[in-house]
């Protein structure tokens, strides 16, 4: 099994508990963290599909790709904790309200 190969299945693996964690908990907290786990999931699948081969050198433009996604990534993680620290500070809850499946759909 080549380098490639594991990292893809530790990014798809990262993909699927971080959409796991996205379904499943409504806190705020746990959902800028599953989203981190995606995107880090698929930061690391396009890293592995940069490499060319064992003895060659892998591409630059998915590696230069996958840098300037985790600086946007940062940003965004930092803006959603800031929203979420504001969210807490003016209404005192860390969760998302739950909604009905009928009341979720506009008619």
């Amino acid at each position: 099994m080549s380098t490639a190969t594991v990292f893809g299945l530790a990014g798809a693996a990262l993909i699927a508990i971080g959409v796991y964690g996205l379904m499943v908990r409504m806190h705020l907290l746990r959902l800028v963290i599953g989203f981190n786990m995606v995107g880090s999931g698929i930061f690391l699948l396009f890293g592995s599909l940069a490499s060319r081969g064992p003895q060659a050198m892998p591409d630059p433009v998915p590696l230069a790709m996958v840098i300037t996604g985790i600086v946007v990534s940062l940003a965004a993680s930092a803006l959603a904790l800031a929203l979420a620290v504001r969210l807490h500070e003016d209404t005192g809850a860390t969760r998302l309200p739950e909604e009905d499946g009928d009341a979720a759909v506009d008619h």
